[in-house]
């Protein structure tokens, strides 16, 4: 059994976290740098951005956590310090300047990065602010998940209580994201933390094959980031056995994990930059999880469905035409579609060709802040769920002028 909590990153024992304003952002409303501390060192995992310009913090965190050890995220918005000549250098001189302050390694800090391409990030005030920061350290994930937003209209954050081996366990995750979103393998910034004592190379298993089903599944606009990353601190404090072989306990720890990941996925696909909508392609009858999700993704990513949707628009004509380009081996002719939302559930295509249907009802249906595209493709046993959003003026009018 797997229950919903509250609490966030902090839901996990032995994890505290604060966000504040430290000046790197010019509206002094807006909180710019957060951190997540553990009491106790934690295994540690992470992915990161396909892309090959990568933003600085990612190779900083990457060679830090080699070693599968670390014990505090320290992440500033309003700049993501990535292709600056000194990228580096501040990534790492934000690590020691922390670690000093918490008395543990420098190499023990997972550092990341959000904002603005191509700008110098100044480290004074992530010097400056790290008192205030750790001395505020607390039950504030909802302060730590403001500190890492941009474009974001909406806090993610999530937490459950889950069951390992007869032990109580606890898992939280923030993420931010909004625009940029088309990884192929993970998502903007996610943190996550877990009290469940699991090896770093079972958390690295763990999170590598859990993303291809939840960050990996995600797009709002088609743009894969720099500084695209998930990390995942562990730190053992829920007493159970620790996890280092496959088996049940694994099993149960990866649940918790997909329920976590999966509820972020929808937050931040519901909050695409200027998004009404949440998208979820549901595919089934597939030949197998790679040609379902294939399917999916080719739809999500359409924008001229996304468009549609904005407009609640039934034109599954456009769901065919992303499934016939998206270079899955399925039967065109067996493809049907349904639109479903809290209005109703509505079929609009069976065996590759349009059925009557009424637009009007199809319109009640589309206009729901959250709608489903259920898509069957044949007769085979591959599902895959993915998830998007529409696509509207206000995407343009936003990332028109990011940069003033």
């Amino acid at each position: 059994m797997i229950n919903k909590i509250q609490g966030g990153v902090c839901a996990a024992k032995g994890f505290s976290a604060n966000g504040i304003h430290c000046g790197i952002r010019k509206n002094k409303t807006k909180r710019d740098l957060a951190l997540i501390c553990s009491q106790t060192p934690c295994s540690a995992a992470a992915v990161y951005t396909q892309n090959l310009v990568k933003g600085a913090p990612l190779l900083v965190t990457k060679s830090n956590i080699e070693n599968g050890v670390a014990q505090a995220v320290i992440c500033n918005s309003g700049n993501a310090n990535t292709c600056n000549a000194n990228g580096i250098e501040i990534a790492a001189q934000t690590c020691r300047l922390l670690g000093d302050k918490l008395g543990i390694s420098a190499s023990d800090v997972v550092v990341a990065s959000t904002g603005v391409i191509g700008q110098p990030l100044d480290i004074t005030p992530i010097e400056n602010g790290l008192d205030e920061l750790i001395s505020g350290l607390g039950d504030n994930s909802d302060l730590a998940c403001e500190g890492i937003m941009t474009t974001d209209t909406k806090k993610k954050e999530i937490a459950v209580e889950f069951t390992v081996g007869g032990k109580t366990c606890r898992m939280g995750g923030i993420a931010k994201g909004s625009g940029m979103i088309h990884p192929n393998m993970a998502t903007m910034l996610v943190f996550i933390t877990t009290d469940c004592a699991i090896s770093s190379e079972m958390l690295k298993i763990a999170l590598g094959e859990d993303v291809k089903t939840s960050f990996n599944m995600i797009s709002v606009d088609g743009d894969t980031s720099t500084n695209d990353m998930v990390s995942v601190l562990a730190n053992g404090q829920a007493g159970n056995d620790e996890i280092v072989c496959a088996g049940e306990a694994f099993d149960e720890f990866r649940e918790a994990l997909h329920v976590v990941t999966s509820d972020l996925c929808r937050k931040i696909a519901a909050d695409g930059e200027g998004a009404t909508k949440l998208l979820e392609c549901r595919v089934s009858g597939a030949r197998d999880k790679e040609t379902a999700a294939i399917c999916a993704k080719s739809v999500i990513c359409s924008s001229l469905f996304k468009a549609a949707m904005f407009g609640a628009d039934a034109n599954w004509g456009r769901v065919l035409c992303a499934l016939g380009y998206s270079g899955a081996d399925i039967d065109v002719h067996k493809v049907g579609v349904c639109f479903k939302s809290s209005k109703g559930e509505i079929n609009v295509c069976h065996e590759g060709a349009g059925v009557d249907f009424s637009e009007e009802k199809a319109k009640e249906i589309l206009l729901e802040d959250e709608i489903e595209i259920i898509i069957c493709v044949g007769d085979g046993t591959g599902e895959a769920v993915a998830w998007g959003c529409d696509l509207t003026y206000d995407y343009v009018k936003i990332n028109g002028d990011y940069r003033t």
